[in-house]
């Protein structure tokens, strides 16, 4: 059997298609972060960066100062019942019993190992996925920055559209999650924005809702308890007004970046990010699970080549250098293994793989939900 490849040192060949590569971006607009690489061959100094591992990759996000692992945790266990079996009950993923002894289990493994491979950043989205995290890291949460939204009481719902409901959502997720602050806030907007007759683009949100919503981070931002502040949504338009109006709020952005995404070459939404010094994390890097063959289970048949194909995935992606880190969730340890191996493999495809990803993902456009279509206007960013 054929030994995995432990020397990642870069080869003239790869440091020219590096190179060449980086030319490439820069001709769009599009600069290279701060990065230290796997290994740090740069010897840059590694004391202030958390939970610092030599197999990870670090990169700059944005205005916050962090150097974030060029992978993180994102907050979704879509398919953790092929693991606590019956946790969803007859319910969604969101109806996961959180006092759960195996599930709880399972979320601090996947913490731990997280932890292991040098991964530094939790996403946590949705109410039960701000408790289980909080949990997950307790007695150990200076190996890890935690980001955290409430999004059923967030921007999304019309209830909560004044600094005082959103200030009033998060005091409620610092009690609930028993937290005295939380890295970064990221308050959840419409996911996206409408067409007015005309067929002129109406933004997710008016201005004095904006504004509104910039208010509420100021203010927890202000009070300490929310030490970085940012925005999720899937209206590029209005992020980047958000970006734009309110840079001392903004400072990091969450939103859909898949495997089939592509920067466009002429105003691309990663120009915006850049000017403007956000972090950005990306959600659905795998398309829901649509890129997969498989059920996640660990003796799935499917299992190792899902694996690859999740590793050809975030390499993509991460051949974006305007990319701070994609956020998948995962259910075992083993996954977490896989994101970090990903890292560590040369980043440029090669034809072959660049062939047999295409296909997957056009098989994986094919699959794509009903409630996932609208990954489809993430195509072209």
């Amino acid at each position: 059997m054929k030994k995995p490849r432990t020397d990642y040192s870069v080869s003239r060949r790869e440091f020219i298609h590096t190179t060449a590569a980086a030319a490439a971006w820069a001709a769009i607009g599009i600069r290279p972060t701060e990065i230290l690489a796997v290994g740090n061959p740069a010897g840059k100094d590694t004391k202030k960066i958390l939970n610092y591992n030599p197999d990870m990759e670090y990169r700059l996000c944005g205005k916050t100062g962090w150097m974030v692992s060029a992978v993180c945790l994102g907050g979704h266990w879509k398919r953790v019942d092929q693991m606590v079996p019956g946790i969803f009950g007859k319910g969604s993923w969101l109806s996961a019993d959180l006092n759960n002894k195996e599930f709880q289990k399972n979320r601090y493994d996947v913490v731990t190992r997280c932890i292991e491979r040098g991964i530094n950043y939790i996403d946590a989205c949705t109410h039960a996925e701000i408790i289980a995290y909080s949990r997950a890291c307790k007695g150990r949460r200076e190996k890890m920055y935690l980001g955290w939204s409430w999004y059923e009481r967030e921007s999304r719902n019309p209830q909560f559209r004044t600094a005082d409901a959103l200030m009033e959502t998060f005091d409620m997720s610092l009690k609930e999650c028993e937290q005295e602050y939380v890295d970064l806030w990221r308050i959840v907007a419409i996911s996206d924005g409408k067409k007015g007759p005309d067929g002129q683009h109406i933004m997710a949100h008016t201005e004095a809702e904006s504004e509104q919503i910039a208010k509420a981070l100021a203010r927890a931002k202000k009070s300490g308890r929310a030490r970085h502040t940012g925005l999720s949504s899937h209206d590029r338009i209005w992020l980047e007004y958000m970006m734009k109006t309110f840079p001392d709020q903004v400072e990091a952005v969450c939103t859909p970046y898949t495997a089939k995404s592509k920067v466009l070459p002429q105003e691309s939404f990663f120009d915006a990010v850049q000017k403007c010094n956000c972090g950005f994390f990306g959600i659905k890097p795998f398309a829901g699970t649509s890129l997969f063959k498989g059920n996640s289970a660990p003796a799935s048949p499917t299992a190792a080549e899902d694996d690859r194909l999740a590793r050809l995935a975030l390499r993509y992606i991460l051949c974006n250098p305007a990319i701070t880190a994609p956020i998948p969730g995962m259910i075992n340890a083993e996954q977490v293994d896989n994101v970090a191996l990903a890292v560590k493999e040369r980043r440029e495809l090669d034809v072959k793989e660049k062939a047999e990803l295409d296909a997957a993902m056009d098989l994986a456009w094919q699959n794509l939900p009903t409630h996932y279509q609208w990954l489809r206007n993430w195509e072209y960013v």
